[in-house]
């Protein structure tokens, strides 16, 4: 009996540790397409204040040799209740591969000491992420993260800003697959 646990114990580690066939890596092809869905959003504040909806869409098409990711968030907040300030937020950047096929350099956002700083992304498993960092003229910094992965009806989304290494605002969504 004893034996048996042994091996039994062995085998559970052994296929928790191993790899799962859904985390194969998957191409940016695969990301390809129109998204939209909803989120919310968390910060340290959001305790006094609540969090707050967001509406997300998002777009990842191929762009010359690269690709493109547009992403658009609509905000609701202050004003009140029945009548909230709405503000839309919209974003591009273009991606080239590297000579590493799982990360991918902006074309235009090249120096984190510019005011749109520096972005790259990366593939892992079934997650494509975004990042951008800008270093502020006084050395302070703010790195925001998009890590966006593939699920059954779409897309998962989990938005974090780290500012001068304080973690200032979180978003996770849902978002559905309109298109290709």
């Amino acid at each position: 009996m004893k034996r048996f646990l042994g091996f039994a114990m062995v085998l559970a580690v052994a296929l928790a540790l191993a790899p799962s066939a859904g985390a194969k890596d998957l191409s940016i092809k695969a990301f390809y397409g129109t998204y939209s869905g909803s989120g919310i959003a968390n910060s340290k504040d959001s305790l006094y204040f609540g969090i707050t909806m967001r509406d997300l869409d998002v777009t990842i098409r191929p762009q010359g040799r690269g690709f493109r990711v547009r992403w658009t968030t609509v905000l609701r907040q202050g004003g009140t209740p029945d009548n909230p300030k709405v503000r839309r937020k919209t974003s591009a950047i273009d991606f080239l591969p590297t000579a590493n096929p799982r990360r991918f350099m902006s074309v235009a956002r090249t120096d984190p000491l510019s005011p749109n700083g520096l972005a790259w992304a990366r593939l892992k498993d079934r997650t494509l992420t975004v990042y951008v960092l800008v270093i502020k003229d006084n050395g302070k910094y703010t790195l925001q993260s998009y890590a966006r992965t593939i699920s059954g009806s779409g897309m998962d989304l989990k938005f974090t800003r780290i500012k001068d290494g304080d973690a200032t605002r979180s978003v996770t969504g849902k978002l559905i697959k309109q298109s290709n």
